[in-house]
């Protein structure tokens, strides 16, 4: 799904919460986008010369109203957005920002095996090498944006950007790590599996032409 168009969906799923009187926990997004480069409120430190370079590379390039830095999503990423109404869970976005680390760590941790970690930078780490962005917006207590997991993503993709603006650090995926192929469909079973129980929660799967 195109960026543009996923993100309309978000906010309309988002202000439909806000605003039913039907008892909705929420939904849970799952896309994988064409290139498309990202950067969150501190749009300032991202001039036109650095958009019209990265549009020459062949990927779109979007300003949002998300936290964080700079970043790259395209093809080979499971992207997730969880339009949760807070309340109904818990309303503090500390607790849900570490809730969707807490899932993507237990994904490669118990899954597969590795040792993935948090640190005082928002994300999951595989050593020195980031394998999970994340980027939240809350309001009234309505989440929106999400994370992005590698998983046999093009990761000289991110070659051109520093990406979450953390200098001498990397990034890696599923595949990098395991030398072998791990698609986003192979993934998603395991990630929604960790989800349901970092969140407490069960996942009703429904079209998209039945909600938006």
């Amino acid at each position: 799904m195109s960026y543009d168009s996923c993100l309309k969906l978000q906010n309309h799923l988002s202000e439909s919460l806000k605003t039913t009187t039907i008892n909705k926990c929420g939904y849970l997004l799952i896309v994988e986008h064409a290139p498309v480069y990202t950067v969150g409120i501190r749009q300032k430190d991202y001039n036109p010369l650095l958009e019209e370079n990265l549009i020459k590379l062949g990927a779109e390039f979007k300003r949002t109203n998300r936290g964080g830095l700079i970043t790259f999503h395209g093809p080979g990423q499971l992207i997730a957005y969880p339009i949760l109404n807070l309340k109904k869970f818990n309303p503090s976005i500390r607790w849900y920002v570490a809730n969707l680390e807490t899932t993507i760590k237990n994904l490669c941790n118990e899954t597969y095996g590795l040792t993935a970690t948090t640190t005082s930078d928002t994300g999951v780490w595989i050593d020195n090498h980031k394998i999970c962005a994340i980027g939240v917006r809350c309001s009234r207590y309505v989440t929106t944006h999400g994370l992005a997991l590698n998983c046999n993503t093009d990761l000289s993709w991110f070659k051109h950007i520093v990406p979450c603006g953390l200098h001498g650090k990397e990034v890696t995926s599923l595949s990098k790590v395991f030398e072998k192929n791990i698609s986003v469909n192979d993934v998603l079973p395991y990630f929604l599996q960790h989800f349901c129980k970092s969140f407490s929660c069960d996942i009703v799967n429904t079209e998209i032409d039945k909600i938006a």
